[in-house]
């Protein structure tokens, strides 16, 4: 589809630069790609890697836990225990992470295999709310999807007793959900169209998306409630300004350019940048850095006062005390 972005203002305003996140704290983890991170209630963090496994990080010691034989991304923590975790090859999984055991929970909707099972948000019921990227790319080939614009993703709920249901479709590459706190609606970021959309649960408006947070200066990815109302948000990249040159243009053409090596199509810029939002898209925080320690964030928690920070490229988790001291905030 071809799509006229909006105009890129850069990082000004209450997107700024600045170097909040030049202090993180790094974890190194045996693998890369630590995409997300979700921590339980005794501190352990756990994440997936590009090899498919598990890991959990308990103080200095880390571990694989299990293994999903896939690419796991978005990861949560259900109320036994398990993990709720995305893997974007194989599908929705549960992991105990005591055992290693891993479980299908969904593969397919309406027959047609998940293609890219991304983000995930576990309700106090159990209910999950996962997105499924795309139908047309997988992991290994996102920009695929970026450049083609094809608005076919979309964001399913799968309820306790088994039930799945999409809940909104035609999304532009739908990546992190975050459930509001309470549970009345969900967050989803679009990456493709450079916005976080609202999607309410419940009342006449349910799984109708309204924009929030419109014309970011980067591609928003994974998503977690915070705490006081606010909503986290991964920054992985600032916008390219090929691929904003390409979306308006002609198929043919963005098809040759993903033909071309991948030295020559748009990329990732280095950068560290999480934002946090309110429920209706107000920017309460804005951190940053240049991204020379850590870069690519793509996963963000709050948790024991800290925030964790995960990334599709590195080999470790950062973190850093939240919320910030004074000093550093100035």
């Amino acid at each position: 589809m071809r799509w006229t972005p909006p105009r890129d203002q850069g990082l000004v305003g209450r997107f700024a630069h600045n170097d909040l996140l030049s202090r993180l704290s790094l974890t190194p983890v045996p693998g890369s790609g630590p995409e997300d991170v979700a921590v339980s209630e005794d501190g352990r963090v756990y994440s997936g890697l590009a090899d498919g496994s598990i890991v959990a990080v308990d103080g200095g010691r880390v571990r694989v836990v299990a293994r999903t034989g896939g690419r796991p991304l978005g990861i949560e923590i259900d109320a036994d225990g398990s993990l709720i975790v995305c893997d974007s090859l194989a599908g929705l999984l549960r992991v105990d992470p005591g055992t290693g055991s891993v479980k299908v929970l969904v593969a397919e909707v309406a027959g047609r295999p998940l293609k890219f099972t991304n983000n995930a948000a576990v309700a106090g019921d159990g209910t999950i709310y996962f997105s499924d990227s795309s139908t047309t790319t997988d992991v290994t080939h996102f920009k695929a999807d970026l450049l083609e614009h094809g608005g076919t993703g979309k964001v399913l709920r799968l309820d306790p007793q088994g039930h799945l249901d999409v809940i909104a479709e035609g999304l532009a590459f739908a990546n992190g959900v975050a459930l509001a706190q309470d549970e009345s609606s969900l967050l989803v970021a679009e990456t493709g169209a450079y916005r976080v959309s609202r999607i309410p649960l419940t009342g006449p408006g349910a799984g109708h998306p309204s924009v929030i947070l419109d014309n970011l200066p980067g591609l928003p990815d994974n998503m977690s409630t915070g705490s006081n109302g606010t909503f986290w948000v991964a920054i992985p990249s600032l916008r390219n300004r090929l691929l904003d040159l390409l979306l308006p243009r002609p198929a043919f053409l963005r098809r040759l350019v993903w033909s071309l090596p991948d030295a020559v199509q748009p990329d990732a810029s280095r950068i560290a940048f999480v934002l946090g939002i309110d429920e209706a898209g107000q920017v309460r925080h804005n951190l940053q850095a240049d991204g020379s320690a850590y870069h690519y964030v793509t996963g963000i928690r709050e948790a024991g006062g800290r925030l964790w920070l995960g990334s599709l490229v590195e080999s470790a988790i950062a973190s850093l005390e939240w919320p910030l001291p004074d000093r550093e905030r100035s």
